[in-house]
């Protein structure tokens, strides 16, 4: 072991060393470094970990890019994590031209480029997949970038991030790359925690000065009163003002009146003066890299004429930021179908942003990229009206894309080559491609499951890609205003500065297989102790402490204000506070046998019956799926509303003596996900509906004449006979004693989540381990892993266990390729609306087969599950397994997705993770023949339109 001496020495020279290893990145760069990268940077150069927090376009990869230079010049690997495949390839190609193709890898899961190259690009599940199979490419791996680090909070794939922080050996530097997050110093204490040291470094100062306008009509206003909006987080009080010339505008549009046509202060038609892109002394007009795009200081309007009382159209936007040279924009659309209608609506004005030149070059980039698909899928692709928009400067992006079309826009644009780009929210994560202006249409966005607004922490990470470094002196962020829309809202939404990052890490059935392999059940649990999500857990669980003392104190009082001399008044209050439970119990237990008469009614209906739902939902439904019972669950019929809509009717829904009203015939091709199906079926059912009212609620569970509770009628007496009762001040006692009785409810309630939260991490592995011993992954004891539980542990799809519970059962075994990539994809695919396939289209008898098989061993481990406690595994979907069948057969796209909403992005995106899974079946399959099943799945499913992205 090293003297201190010795150490001190050693300490030294890294220092030195990595200052002028600093010196020489920096001589590489075109621009000086930030206070803040310089930070982060000698940082690193001193052998330490480092958080960087900082604003979308500050320039946190320049860290990371010092950390591939480190890595190089000590002869040492560098892992370069992203949470998406598109900025792996983004952050691939950046770091090939830098370093030379020969210095630089990618790893995709579907892509393998160079593995073994000294600096290696990878999304973060394939690290957490190299950790925990011991990959020989980890061997002298010295520096690990995680990008987007705070895509940790994500609930469905957080975790991964967790997992390597954790298990990465502490000989490797982390670099954490987080947008601003108002917890950095908690993030970084536990990154110091479990790392053995880790720098944070934070800045809020945007490079670029990002300007906030509301679009009302035609004209455009700052969104707050001083300084045109400038984004500037030191001075909160100033951004609470909103422009009053703002709000008059949208009363007047309100009220009918339609404003002053004329603008406002003696603009003249077409609202000249300080608008946005003249030239006032503080920002140029068009080309010159400087738009304004803000009104004069006070908040004058820009723009001009808007259209009485309603939204500007997208093509009045986009010409007015063409107008005033504040393009290139993104304008985020949360909706795919929203995105390539903006697309069509430009088209059919005949906007053109770029020259008849720029857009002959740009379609013959388009053409030259594109050929590699198969002529016949481009009119299913979306091709023709895509290439149509390039060639006038502007088009969509979203998830629905093909892949390489989407790298197509992404690409012309950070060249400058398209103008506008319409775009879902998925491209604010991560990709580099920041513009001038963004435009925000609306503050909801669809989450998966409803309609919600967006946070502050998500319209600060849209809007931060205005304002190009290096290229704008400002950035532009726009909300079209429409009726509705509350102007302090999005003036909320841009002056919030708090970001908690926070843990959705939780153990996995993979995760538990993999620990208890590798370091023992007893380690693995102390591991996950160490968790972020633990951390915070531990951390929150102070302040309850501290919350119960001061509840206690409180308690001690009351309890004296409640002291009544004639006896024990805490004594005669508790008898009260039993009397008011039992005659709530008595409530609920008529509630709850309305709502058993009610479901029992709800199991007896058919398909074709019509019922009356009631509640904020009321009126007449279809059922188009009868209730079903699994293993003693039993399902909610489906139904279809008289209004188009499909959904589950619980017994609240409907009245407890329910009666089907009529039936109408549901035609057995009927298909929910198909928009004439259910317009066709409800306008039956509007015409065929007996006219009767809702049926009338009877409460047939009410009391027994003369049958008053026995424990009632005691305490009752008990009460009138204590002492206390016949006390003069007994009410206002009483109220006292209402307030400690309150309280302690209160306080036991944090003393339970006290009790709770110690440990939780853990106690999930423990019931984990419960289920794997009792399923056979895990031996009696918990302690080693059986040989079933090693195919487990090569399984890292959402459904881990339901995927190695089949493999188990052997109904994959009789499967060909075609059908096992069908069978795959039940177990990867999620329906985007609430409403899956109610009768899946299979396409052979061994697909039935082992479907009927997955739905009954998904029904077994739900009971599994819900019996200790754990999250429940994702119901699996069939609703794709005829398209993939039909694909991996060799099938058209355009056959394949003949007839289906699917769009050819999603299916495209799908089968990459049925390609991702076959690989892990046939890693994990027990028989050789299945293995070799499914790898010529992956063959037949990768080709066509699926390979055309993959990197040569």
């Amino acid at each position: 072991m090293p003297s201190p001496a010795e150490r001190y020495a050693q300490a030294a020279r890294r220092r030195r060393d990595g200052g002028d290893r600093l010196e020489d990145f920096a001589a590489g760069l075109d621009f000086a470094l930030d206070p803040f990268q310089r930070e982060a940077c000698e940082a690193l150069g001193r052998g330490t970990g480092v958080l960087v927090a900082a604003p979308t376009g500050a320039g946190k990869t320049v860290v990371g890019e010092f950390a591939v230079h480190l890595a190089l010049a000590a002869g040492r690997k560098a892992f370069y994590t992203t949470p998406i495949k598109a900025l792996s390839n983004q952050k691939y190609h950046e770091l090939a031209a830098r370093h030379g193709h020969d210095q630089v890898g990618l790893l995709t899961g579907d892509t393998s480029v160079n593995g073994e190259a000294p600096v290696v690009v990878m999304t973060t599940e394939v690290l957490r997949n190299m950790i925990y199979a011991g990959s020989s490419t980890l061997d002298e791996l010295g520096y690990v970038v995680m990008d987007e680090v705070h895509y940790l909070a994500d609930r469905f794939r957080g975790a991964v991030w967790e997992e390597v922080i954790i298990h990465l050996p502490r000989a490797v530097q982390l670099v954490a790359l987080s947008a601003t997050v108002s917890n950095a110093e908690e993030f970084g204490d536990w990154l110091a925690e479990v790392r053995g040291g880790c720098a944070v470094v934070v800045s809020e100062e945007r490079p670029v000065p990002l300007w906030q306008h509301m679009q009302v009509g035609r004209r455009a206003y700052d969104l707050f009163a001083d300084d045109g909006g400038h984004d500037d987080a030191r001075d909160e009080q100033r951004r609470s003002r909103v422009n009053p010339q703002l709000l008059e505008e949208i009363r007047s549009l309100t009220r009918g009146d339609g404003g002053d046509p004329r603008g406002r202060g003696g603009r003249d038609a077409h609202g000249r003066g300080r608008g946005r892109g003249r030239h006032d002394g503080r920002g140029g007009g068009r080309g010159d890299g400087r738009g304004r795009g803000s009104g004069g200081r006070g908040g004058e309007p820009r723009g001009g004429g808007g259209r009485f009382g309603g939204a500007a159209s997208r093509t009045e936007v986009i010409r007015e930021l063409d107008r005033d040279g504040l393009l290139p924009a993104i304008t985020f659309i949360f909706s795919r179908a929203g995105c390539e209608g903006a697309v069509q609506q430009l088209l059919a004005n005949d906007v053109r942003l770029i020259s008849d030149a720029e857009g002959e070059r740009n379609r013959r980039t388009v053409e030259e990229r594109s050929a590699v698909l198969e002529g016949e899928d481009l009119s299913v692709l979306g091709y023709h009206q895509l290439v149509e928009g390039i060639a006038r400067g502007y088009a969509p992006h979203h998830a629905g894309m093909l892949p390489i079309f989407r790298e197509i826009v992404e690409e012309l644009f950070t060249a400058g080559r398209i103008r506008a780009v319409f775009a879902t929210e998925t491209l604010a994560l991560g990709i580099n491609m920041p513009a001038r202006t963004v435009v925000i249409e609306r503050l909801k966005k669809f989450n998966g499951e409803s309609h919600v607004d967006i946070t502050p922490a998500e319209y600060t990470q849209l809007t931060g890609r205005a304002g190009r470094r290096g290229i704008d002196v400002e950035g532009h962020a726009l909300v079209v205003w429409s009726r509705g829309l509350d102007p302090f809202a999005v003036a909320g939404l841009a002056s919030t500065r708090t970001y908690p990052l926070r843990s959705s890490f939780r153990p996995t059935y993979n995760m538990a297989v993999n620990l208890v392999a590798q370091v023992g059940r007893h380690t693995a649990r102390e591991v996950l102790e160490t968790s972020f999500a633990q951390y915070q857990a531990d951390r929150s669980v102070v302040g309850l402490a501290t919350q119960i003392r001061d509840q206690q104190e409180s308690l001690d009082g009351y309890a004296e204000a409640m002291h009544c001399d004639l006896g024990d008044f805490r004594e005669y209050a508790g008898i009260r506070q039993r009397i008011t439970q039992i005659e709530k119990e008595g409530a609920k237990r008529r509630s709850a046998a309305r709502r058993t008469q009610a479901a029992v009614a709800l199991e007896a209906l058919g398909v074709g019956d019509i019922i009356r739902l009631v509640g904020r939902r009321s009126g007449l439904a279809v059922v188009v799926r009868p209730s079903r019972r699994h293993h003693g669950e039993i399902s909610a019929p489906m139904v279809l509303t008289e209004h188009k809509q499909m959904r589950r009717v619980s017994p609240g829904d409907v009245s407890p003596d329910l009666a089907p009203l009529g039936t109408i015939p549901v035609p057995r091709s009927f298909n929910p996900k198909s928009a004439k199906h259910r317009t066709d079926l409800a306008t039956t059912l509007r015409i065929k509906a007996p006219d009767e009212g809702a049926p009338s609620v009877r409460d047939r569970a009410a009391q027994a004449a003369g049958g008053e509770d026995e424990r009632l009628a005691a305490l009752r007496h008990d009460l009138t006979t204590h002492p206390c009762h016949r006390c003069p001040q007994r009410e206002e006692h009483a109220r006292w004693a209402e307030r400690w009785w309150r309280l302690k409810r209160e306080t036991t309630a944090l003393e339970r989540k006290v009790e709770s939260r110690t440990s939780s991490v853990a106690q999930t592995f423990d019931r984990i381990c419960t289920v794997l011993s009792g399923l056979g992954y895990l031996t009696e004891d918990g302690e080693e892993v059986t040989a079933t539980g090693g195919r487990l542990r090569r399984l890292y799809t959402e459904k881990d266990l339901l995927a190695a519970e089949c493999l188990r059962g052997g109904a994959w075994s009789r499967l060909d390729p075609a059908e096992l990539a069908a069978v795959v994809s039940m177990l990867v695919h999620e329906p985007r609306r609430e409403a899956g396939d109610l009768s899946p289209r299979l396409p052979t008898d061994g697909v039935v087969d082992a479907w009927t098989d997955m739905l009954q061993r998904w029904s077994q481990l739900e009971d599994v599950e819900a019996e200790h406690a754990l999250p429940r595994t994702g119901e699996p979907d069939a609703g794709i397994a005829w398209a993939v069948h039909r694909w991996a057969s060799g099938r058209r796209l355009d056959e394949v997705l003949h007839g289906s909403d699917l769009t050819a992005g999603d299916f495209v995106r799908r089968c990459k993770q049925i390609v991702d899974l076959l690989d892990q079946v046939g890693d994990a399959a027990p028989e050789p023949h299945l293995r070799g099943v499914a790898r010529t799945a992956v063959q037949k499913v990768m080709r066509g339109v699926v390979a055309a992205d993959r990197l040569d």
